[in-house]
C-alpha cells in the first residue's frame, strides 16, 4: 500500500524557508512537473504570478511589452529601464522552467529586481518552448533575440552601453549557450553572463551527486528533472554544446558571475561549470548558498536570506557592468 512521506529537510536549510517547505510537501505542492504540461504551467502561474500582491511588485522606471525578432518570427518580450537615465547596461533575460515551463510574467519579478539594483535595462525574452516547438528552436531564438538587442541598444533605452545574458536554471542554460555561440561566431561581444543555478550537461544528472542528495522537498525534485528531460530528449544530444555547454569550448568567454544553491539537484552542475569556465581563463565570481534551494531568487519576500543572497548577486553583476 503507497504511503506519502515527508522528506526529511536539512539541518543546514535556511530557517524561513523551513515552514514554506513544509507546508508545500505536505499538500503536495512540493514538485514542479508532473502531469501535462498546461498542469504543470498552470501550477508554475499559480506560485509565481496570482499569489502575488501588488505591494510585492518592485518598482523600477518604466515597464514596455514588445516584439523582438527570433530566429523564425517575432518573440514576445518585455523592457524594464531603471529610474536612471544615461548611458546603461542593456541585460538580455532568459527565464527558467525547464525548458517547458516559464514565460516573461513568471519571472517579472527577476528582471525588474535585475533592472533595480544593477541599474540596467532588462530585455525579458519570451523563446520557444518544448514540446511545442523543438529544443534548437528555443537556443536560436534566444541568440537571435540578442543580436536583435544588440542593433537596438539605443531603442531600448541603455545607448551604447555594455551588453550582458543572465538567466536562471533552464535559461541559464540559454544564456550559456547563447555566449558561446557569439564568442565562437566573432560578436556582438557581450560584457558578462549571469547564471543562476544553471542547467549545463544534460542527460547526465546520475554523474552528480546533488541531483540525489536534494532529489526530494527542496522544490525542484528529481522527478521534476526527469519530467522535463522527457519533453526534450528526443532533441538534446548530450554531447553537444548546444545541450550541455560545459562540453564546449570556454576560453575566450565574458566574465561569469555563477550562482549555485546548496540544497538544490543542479548545484553540482553549477559549480563544475563555475570551475571550468575559471580553468579555462575565464574571470569568475562564483556563490554557493548551501542553505538555500533552487529558485531562491525569487524568494527574497519570503526569507531574508535569499534577500542578502539576491543583492549579493546583483552587486557582483553591477560590479562587472558598472565598473
Amino acid at each position: 500500500m503507497y504511503r506519502w512521506e515527508m522528506p526529511e529537510l536539512a539541518p543546514s536549510l535556511d530557517p524561513a524557508l523551513r515552514p514554506v517547505l513544509e507546508a508545500m510537501n505536505a499538500n503536495g505542492m512540493g514538485s514542479l512537473a508532473g502531469g501535462t504540461v498546461e498542469d504543470a504551467r498552470a501550477k508554475f502561474r499559480m506560485l509565481t504570478v496570482d499569489a502575488r500582491q501588488p505591494q510585492h511588485i518592485v518598482p523600477v522606471g518604466s515597464v514596455e511589452d514588445l516584439d523582438v525578432d527570433g530566429a523564425d518570427g517575432p518573440l514576445p518580450a518585455r523592457v524594464y529601464r531603471p529610474e536612471a537615465e544615461g548611458l546603461l547596461p542593456t541585460i538580455v533575460y532568459f527565464h527558467g522552467g525547464g525548458f517547458v515551463i516559464g514565460d516573461i510574467d513568471t519571472h517579472d519579478n527577476q528582471c525588474r529586481l535585475l533592472c533595480r539594483d544593477v541599474e540596467a535595462v532588462v530585455l525579458s525574452i519570451g523563446y520557444r518552448l518544448v514540446p511545442e516547438s523543438s529544443w534548437e528552436d528555443g537556443a536560436a531564438d534566444c541568440e537571435a533575440a540578442t543580436r536583435w538587442a544588440a542593433a537596438n541598444l539605443d531603442r531600448l533605452g541603455g545607448g551604447a552601453g555594455a551588453l550582458a545574458v543572465a538567466g536562471d536554471s533552464a535559461g541559464a542554460h540559454r544564456a550559456a549557450v547563447v555566449a558561446q555561440s557569439l564568442r565562437a561566431a566573432g560578436g556582438p561581444p557581450l560584457a558578462a553572463q549571469l547564471l543562476t543555478y544553471p542547467v549545463v550537461d544534460i542527460g547526465r544528472d546520475g554523474e552528480y551527486p546533488s541531483t540525489e542528495e536534494n532529489a526530494e522537498g527542496y522544490f525542484l525534485t528529481r522527478a521534476d528533472m526527469e519530467w522535463f528531460e522527457s519533453m526534450f530528449a528526443a532533441g538534446a544530444d548530450p554531447e553537444s554544446p548546444r545541450s550541455s555547454p560545459i562540453r564546449g569550448n570556454l576560453a575566450g568567454l565574458p566574465p561569469a558571475v555563477v550562482v549555485t544553491a546548496g540544497l538544490d539537484p543542479l548545484r553540482d552542475q553549477g559549480d563544475a561549470y563555475a570551475r571550468a569556465l575559471a580553468d579555462a581563463g575565464v574571470p569568475v565570481v562564483h556563490r554557493r548558498y548551501d542553505g538555500l534551494i533552487h529558485g531562491f531568487f525569487g524568494l527574497g519576500l519570503v526569507s531574508p536570506g535569499c534577500q542578502a543572497a539576491i543583492d549579493e548577486t546583483t552587486a557582483a553583476l553591477r560590479g562587472l557592468l558598472q565598473p
